[in-house]
């Protein structure tokens, strides 16, 4: 009796931990976009003194690493990425024809990312290997350890398959976890070309620079939370199957 006292407080305490820290991560989360969104929009008030736009930056920087790539304009705000199956550079409207401080960070960004790709930088390859795993771990994870407590409860003689099947989920979702865990590396590193690239080739000068640094900085954040997030929620996962196992 005492024992499943203890039990249901130390659940209880989970239970409560796990709701503080997935609101604080949530909170968190919601700030460091909002940043994203302002510190854009300060530096994309002002211009670059040279006066490149995005998307000449992206054609004269993969022009000087001897690359071939179509740089195109996409729909949406912040919706820049580089496609490497496709071999694509997109960037947003707000970038693509902007010669900002912002456009400038941002578009050097991704052309770092595409160097990244052709000198086959070790945690973009690994990132890519496991994207297929962390897309089915993160929408059939959680259903595992759901699908394996209700198992445990519902049938006497299952042993415990219930808690096996949710250990399953727990473990595919972490694999949603390794991905954001890689991607910090991808990022940090691609944000370091693409402001040595913008310094170094002069399209920003030195007093220009710091603005760039803040707008990848505060881009970078979110993924650092992403990355936090999913964290938190492999523990809860874990602590949901702990509760099918038969004892």
């Amino acid at each position: 009796m005492v024992f499943q006292r203890k039990m249901r407080y130390n659940t209880s305490m989970g239970n409560r931990l796990y709701y503080i820290l997935a609101i604080a991560v949530m909170i968190l989360s919601v700030i460091a976009q909002g940043r994203v969104q302002r510190v854009f929009r300060q530096f994309a008030q002002v211009p670059s003194k040279k006066g490149f736009t995005g998307a000449q930056l992206a054609n004269d920087l993969l022009y000087k690493n001897g690359l071939n790539l179509p740089v195109q304009q996409v729909a949406g705000a912040l919706t820049d990425h580089f496609d490497p199956k496709q071999q694509v550079v997109g960037l947003s409207e707000a970038v693509y024809g902007s010669s900002s401080v912002s456009a400038l960070a941002v578009a050097a960004h991704e052309i770092g990312h595409v160097l990244q790709y052709q000198e086959d930088y070790r945690p973009m390859r690994l990132r890519s290997v496991i994207l297929p795993a962390a897309g089915i771990g993160s929408t059939v994870g959680p259903f595992l350890v759901v699908g394996g407590l209700i198992l445990s409860l519902i049938s006497t003689h299952s042993g415990n398959i219930g808690y096996y099947i949710a250990l399953a989920g727990v473990a595919l979702y972490v694999m949603m976890l390794l991905f954001q865990l890689i991607t910090l590396p991808v990022e940090f590193n691609a944000s370091s070309r693409g402001l040595s690239m913008l310094l170094e080739g002069g399209y920003l000068s030195e007093d220009e620079l710091p603005g760039a640094k803040k707008m990848l900085r505060a881009a970078a954040m979110t993924y650092v939370l992403a990355a936090l997030g999913s964290f938190v929620t492999v523990l809860r996962l874990f602590s949901i199957a702990s509760g099918a196992r038969r004892r």
